[in-house]
């Protein structure tokens, strides 16, 4: 019998992250859950690709539009589950008992609970937020996405847009997604770097942007500005 997962994880410049990612994905791979690993990279300047390789995963090239990536890479991908995942996120212990529980629902995709590398009540309260929206039918790409091939396809899949491909796919996923009691642990770095208040005020804008009708790739300058 074949490895019911193929895992998708999204790069642009992170060879720095990447690795810790794809160490917590070995639980994984031991339980005979994995059986591919593609790496969409969107033109990394680093040695992202090289360490990608080095893990045994299918590198594939081209424009650095996250939505286009994962499309991609979904397009391509053999198995009947999908485990997409960030770079800067490491599963933590006991995630593939959960998922491979989770299989058996391949009509319900699932996500799991954010939190980050970093201590403080800052990191609490925008983790505890990322959850409570997620309750409600919104989780992020941070939080990772385990989807059957055959759901996947069914709502359509990625847009190809710059940002908010996440929300695009958990709109059209309403009413057939779950939490999985599984810990994603994310990257604090953008938070830190940016301070937590504006970081949050810049997601949440970027979201009532998007839900108000404006284009993903003016949302996608304005947020990386």
């Amino acid at each position: 019998m074949r490895a019911p997962i193929s895992v998708i994880i999204p790069t642009l410049n992170a060879a720095d992250s990447l690795p810790d990612c794809l160490e917590a994905l070995m639980e994984g791979l031991e339980a005979g859950l994995i059986r591919e690993l593609i790496v969409s990279d969107g033109g990394s300047s680093d040695a992202t690709g090289a360490i990608a390789q080095a893990w045994g995963a299918d590198v594939l090239h081209g424009s650095p539009s996250r939505g286009g990536q994962l499309r991609r890479a979904c397009g391509q991908a053999k198995a009947d589950w999908m485990l997409i995942i960030h770079a800067d996120t490491k599963l933590q212990p006991g995630w593939a008992k959960a998922v491979q529980a989770h299989l058996g629902q391949p009509d319900k995709a699932a996500w799991f609970k954010l939190a980050f590398d970093h201590r403080g009540l800052a990191a609490d309260i925008v983790a505890g937020w990322a959850n409570l929206r997620s309750a409600f039918g919104l989780p992020y790409g941070d939080q990772g996405l385990l989807i059957s091939a055959a759901l996947y396809a069914r709502v359509g899949g990625y847009e190809d847009v710059p940002l908010m491909e996440d929300v695009a796919l958990a709109r059209a996923l309403k009413g057939k997604l779950t939490s999985l009691d599984v810990t994603a642990l994310t990257s604090a770095d953008k938070y830190t770097r940016q301070g937590w208040i504006k970081r949050g005020a810049r997601n949440l804008w970027t979201l009532l942007g998007y839900f108000a009708g404006r284009d993903p790739a003016s949302l996608a300058d304005a947020y990386r500005r």
